[in-house]
C-alpha cells in the first residue's frame, strides 16, 4: 500500500515537472494529515453584481402651442408654394385666407405686447433711449446737449484740437468760423496746421505742417483730430465741414472710455510738435 502511494506520488511529481498537471496547492502540504479522501464544502462564489435599473429620462412635454405654430407655418408655406406654381383662383384664395389668419394673430400679439409695455415701465421702449413724443424729445435733446457740453468742456483741460487745412480750400474757409466759435464757447484750444503753409482767417497762429499730416495720413481737408499731449495720442473727429451739433456729439462720444475699446486702431500715438 505504501509502495503504491509512493509510486503515485512519484508519477504525480513527474507530471508536474513535465507541465501536464498543475502542482498541488500549498494548502495540501500544510493539511496533509487529512489525506487524499476527505469532503469539504466549497465556499459559495460571490454573486455577480446585478445592473441597477435606471428609470428612463423624463422628456419634458412639448407645449401644444409650438406644434400648432409649426403646423400653421407649414400650411402657409405649402399653400403659398402651390399658389405660385399653380395660381388658380382656389389656390390663391386658400393661401390668402391662411395669410389673413397669420396677420390677425400677429396683430393681436402686438396689441397685447403694447398693453404689457404700458403697464410695465421697464418694458416700455418709449421710456428708454430716444423718445418718440415731440415734447419728451425736446426735453431729451436739451438734457443731452447739456451733458455733452459738460463732457466737451472737460476735454478742454487736457486736450487740444488739431485742425488741418489748406489756404486754397473753400471748405476749410467755411468750416473755420464754425470751429472757432465752437472752441470759444466750450473752452477748447485749436491748433491750426496749414498743409500748404498759407494763412486762414481767424487763426493767425496757424503752424506749417512739420510732417504730422503724413504721420496721420491726412489726405482730405478740412480734417479735425483730438490730441491728448500727456499720452501723445491723436484721435480723428471728422473730415469736411461739420456743424456745431456734430462737433459736440462726436467729441462727447470720443470722450467715452468704451469708444477707445471699440475702435482702438483709430487712435494713433505720436510725438507732438
Amino acid at each position: 500500500m505504501r509502495r503504491s502511494m509512493r509510486i503515485s506520488s512519484l508519477l504525480w511529481l513527474g507530471l508536474v515537472s513535465a507541465g501536464l498537471a498543475e502542482p498541488l496547492a500549498p494548502a495540501y502540504w500544510a493539511d496533509r494529515w487529512r489525506g487524499w479522501h476527505f469532503y469539504e464544502e466549497h465556499a459559495p462564489e460571490p454573486e455577480a453584481e446585478r445592473p441597477v435599473a435606471t428609470s428612463p429620462a423624463v422628456v419634458p412635454l412639448r407645449p401644444p402651442e409650438l406644434a400648432a405654430f409649426e403646423q400653421l407655418q407649414k400650411a402657409v408655406e405649402q399653400t403659398r408654394n402651390i399658389a405660385i406654381m399653380r395660381p388658380t383662383e382656389a389656390n390663391v384664395r386658400r393661401y390668402m385666407e391662411l395669410e389673413m389668419q397669420v396677420v390677425g394673430r400677429a396683430s393681436y400679439f402686438a396689441d397685447v405686447a403694447q398693453r404689457v409695455a404700458w403697464a410695465t415701465p421697464a418694458l416700455d421702449p418709449t421710456l428708454h433711449g430716444r423718445p418718440v413724443n415731440a415734447t419728451a424729445l425736446e426735453v431729451f435733446e436739451r438734457q443731452q446737449q447739456a451733458e455733452r457740453a459738460a463732457t466737451v468742456a472737460g476735454l478742454g483741460r487736457e486736450n487740444a484740437l488739431f485742425f488741418f487745412y489748406r489756404a486754397d480750400c473753400p471748405y476749410c474757409h467755411a468750416f473755420a468760423p464754425i470751429l472757432q466759435g465752437f472752441a470759444t464757447r466750450h473752452g477748447l484750444q485749436v491748433v491750426a496746421i496749414a498743409l500748404d503753409g498759407g494763412p486762414l482767417p481767424g487763426f493767425p497762429d496757424a503752424r506749417p505742417d512739420n510732417g504730422i499730416a503724413a504721420a496721420l495720413q491726412v489726405t482730405q481737408v478740412p480734417a479735425l483730430y483730438l490730441a491728448h499731449p500727456a499720452s501723445a495720442t491723436v484721435t480723428p473727429i471728422g473730415f469736411g465741414v461739420l456743424s456745431e451739433s456734430q462737433l459736440l456729439e462726436r467729441l462727447a462720444i470720443v470722450a467715452l472710455p468704451r469708444t477707445q475699446a471699440m475702435l482702438p486702431g483709430t487712435t494713433r500715438r505720436l510725438t507732438l510738435p
